[in-house]
């Protein structure tokens, strides 16, 4: 089903409930990919893959919403590769595993994890998939 209308806005109730909660930016940037990908792979799974691959070169996912990032790129190693379907690299959830580590531990204070000032780079990439991840379900109930 597509995600944007005859004029090209985004269909916020098609849209999955953390992009609900997100800005417009975000909403029809994963909405037009979408769309778009479906129109080439007839495939709503790989669309849906290819959407939130579009989504996180411009946002990061930050509790249960995304919020636009600062400079367009990947989000982590998996999707700076040519070719990330199939791929055994772990994605990093939509945290912006390429952020610089102030930025990271910035995310952290905001989500309140604990131990943050303790942890790696890699450690906070985890640690904010965690809270991002509890923030949403939190959310959904």
């Amino acid at each position: 089903m597509p995600k944007t209308t005859k004029s090209g806005k985004a269909k916020k109730a098609e849209l999955p409930s953390t992009l609900q909660r997100s800005g417009r930016k975000a909403q029809q940037t994963f909405a037009e990919t979408y769309d778009s990908a479906m129109g080439q792979y007839d495939d709503e799974r790989r669309s849906y893959q290819t959407a939130f691959a579009s989504l996180k070169h411009t946002h990061e996912k930050v509790g249960d919403h995304w919020e636009p990032k600062k400079e367009y790129g990947p989000s982590d190693a998996r999707a700076e590769e040519d070719r990330p379907q199939g791929s055994s690299t772990p994605t990093a959830g939509g945290v912006d595993a390429n952020a610089s580590k102030q930025h990271l531990y910035e995310l952290a204070t905001r989500l309140a994890v604990k131990g943050r000032s303790r942890m790696t780079k890699a450690e906070l990439v985890e640690a904010l998939q965690k809270a991002n991840n509890r923030a949403t379900a939190k959310a959904r109930a």
